[in-house]
């Protein structure tokens, strides 16, 4: 596994988020790509990780791209892939990447199970300094996240933590991560956006599954008045 890149910024915090539960990850990287002034400057290769590309504008998108953003002097690594069985490798590239740039800060972006039904609840840990959120003093972490953590000893890591909904995209969720690195990194983000998006897709969500349930209906109906016939 290794880093390609084309730029070379300086002294950068950089956002990481790998495919975890609720899509929390890959939906605020996305949010920031799309609402942050950014162009691409690498990616991360691997003969290892799944092979899985997009078309997007034309063009092939890298399983594991590299973006910068100048005014905030961001770079955002976002993921399509699944990594799972190269965590160790990818946490190590990861480190590389950071020490190449010299990087201040690596911030990780995650979903974690929930706990509650109609709260959501943000965590963060870290060794870098304090966030106005929950810190979490006791839990478990697998994954890069882990892997990360236990490689970086003394290198600045800082891990958001939404509890998310496993089965489905969870842009609510995301929304309260991108507040929280708003707050954290003063980037002056709207995330009601992600907010509207949560709000139409549980409405969609909601119409599927009253559709669902009637079509259903409609089908145990007509079974049975062919059994009627039949009897």
């Amino acid at each position: 596994m290794k880093f390609i890149l084309n730029k070379k910024p300086k002294r950068p915090v950089i956002i990481q988020g790998f495919p975890s539960i609720g899509l929390v990850s890959t939906i605020t990287t996305k949010f920031l790509i799309d609402h942050l002034d950014v162009e691409e400057i690498g990616h991360i290769e691997s003969e290892h990780i799944v092979p899985l590309t997009a078309i997007h504008k034309s063009k092939v998108v890298n399983p594991i791209t590299i973006y910068y953003n100048k005014k905030y002097n961001l770079v955002i690594v976002q993921s399509l892939t699944e990594i799972a069985g190269s965590e160790w490798e990818l946490a190590a590239t990861m480190l590389d990447l950071a020490a190449a740039m010299d990087a201040k800060e690596i911030v990780v972006v995650e979903g974690m199970p929930s706990h509650a039904q109609n709260e959501i609840n943000l965590y963060y840990f870290s060794n870098a300094g304090k966030m106005k959120n929950k810190q979490m003093s006791e839990g478990i972490i697998m994954g890069t996240t882990a892997a990360l953590l236990l490689k970086a000893k003394d290198f600045p890591v800082t891990c958001i933590f939404a509890e998310a909904h496993s089965q489905l995209p969870d842009s609510e969720a995301a929304a309260k991560v991108v507040k929280a690195l708003d707050d954290y990194l003063k980037l002056n983000l709207d995330f009601k956006p992600l907010l509207e998006a949560a709000k139409q897709f549980e409405n969609n969500l909601k119409q599927f599954i009253e559709k669902r349930k009637e079509i259903i209906d409609n089908s145990s109906k007509s079974e049975k008045r062919e059994l009627d016939y039949f009897g």
